[in-house]
């Protein structure tokens, strides 16, 4: 899915790649919703445990937002791209259940990061305009949109430099 999308996969590409019938798939996920609705969850999973890393790691808020940046480019390196950021070009094609988890996703990171950006904004580390959700807002987007148009190019540093602007907007000077 992070590379040809929901839309673009089977349960026999799936059942290949790990080394089982289809109908062992089926098994487990009776309908390819089910089986998406998992792979959002798992994927959310890890996204969410990659920030607790972060976060776990400390240091200041401009840090924590580069550490961020760089969670995107390591999807990138391994030429796939975020797994929500992909399902969101195909939203209006997915079932329901899946539509929630896609936003559910972005809903948690926006938090994250609206929370980082609070944070350096109190310790003076951080400025920018408006509250810390618009701007979560805006790097969350920026991102995705960041690695949407890096893909085609197969240049993680094309993402890379549009990330560092980004974040460098939110410098204190």
């Amino acid at each position: 899915m992070q590379i040809r999308g929901f839309n673009g996969f089977s349960y026999a590409d799936v059942a290949g790649e790990l080394s089982l019938t289809t109908a062992s798939l089926h098994y487990h996920f009776p309908g390819k919703a089910e089986l998406g609705r998992a792979l959002i969850t798992r994927y959310a999973e890890r996204f969410n445990a990659a920030l607790a890393g972060i976060d776990d790691e400390g240091g200041d808020a401009p840090a924590k937002l580069r550490a961020y940046a760089r969670l995107y480019a390591d999807v990138l390196r391994d030429h796939r791209m975020c797994l929500c950021g992909m399902l969101a070009a195909e939203y209006q094609t997915l079932p329901a259940p899946m539509r929630e988890a896609v936003i559910g996703f972005f809903d948690e990171n926006e938090t994250w990061v609206e929370g980082v950006l609070a944070q350096g904004r109190d310790e003076g580390a951080l400025a920018f305009e408006g509250s810390p959700r618009e701007a979560a807002r805006l790097i969350v987007s920026a991102l995705e949109g960041a690695m949407l148009v890096a893909r085609p190019y197969g240049d993680v540093e094309r993402f890379d430099a549009a990330a560092e602007r980004l974040l460098a907007g939110f410098a204190e000077t």
